[in-house]
């Protein structure tokens, strides 16, 4: 009996068994994309009658935002110009609004702004504490009504154009 364990001891050794650690990071970085909708890459408000000089008009675009955000977020909007021109006249661009609302797959408590003026100062239109993958944001646009505009036509054009562009950004919260 005594050979047997002397025989297992040889054969196992005395080596101590070592252990090794490895440290395993999950590292997330922030990441959001925002898609404005291609076939909303332009946007009018058209003045046709009466009734829309003196009501104002808007044109609603469903699903006109797309975003994309690990976290939480904001959407924001600046115009490019404060003042939009053309021919010699001017149109304030405060005088135009911007609402956001959820669209058809929504961001889960989403704050959205209603009634932003166009500024060239970024203005937040969404907030949200959660993040998304293609959630949609329906924005409206709305030109001023009470014939604010009514002397910026220019007589032999048909129509008269005046035109700023529009630039969304998210940022991460």
């Amino acid at each position: 009996m005594k050979n047997f364990i002397l025989a297992s001891f040889a054969i196992l050794g005395f080596s101590t068994l070592q252990a090794q650690s490895v440290t395993l990071n999950v590292r997330l970085k922030p990441i959001q994309t925002l898609v404005v909708n291609n076939a909303q890459k332009v946007v009018n408000l058209d003045y046709i009658t009466k009734d829309d000089y003196a009501n104002g008009v808007s044109s609603v675009n469903a699903d006109h935002l797309s975003i994309y955000s690990t976290g939480g977020f904001q959407v924001k909007v600046r115009g490019g110009n404060d003042v939009l021109e053309y021919g010699g006249k001017n149109i304030q661009a405060n005088t135009i609004q911007i609402k956001a609302s959820a669209g058809s797959d929504a961001v889960n408590g989403a704050q959205y702004a209603q009634n932003v003026q166009l500024s060239t100062n970024e203005a937040t239109l969404v907030t949200s504490s959660t993040g998304g993958v293609d959630k949609k944001i329906n924005i409206e646009y709305k030109g001023a009504g009470d014939n604010k505009y009514l002397n910026n036509y220019i007589a032999g054009q048909d129509p008269t154009v005046y035109t700023t562009e529009l630039t969304y950004t998210i940022i991460s919260q």
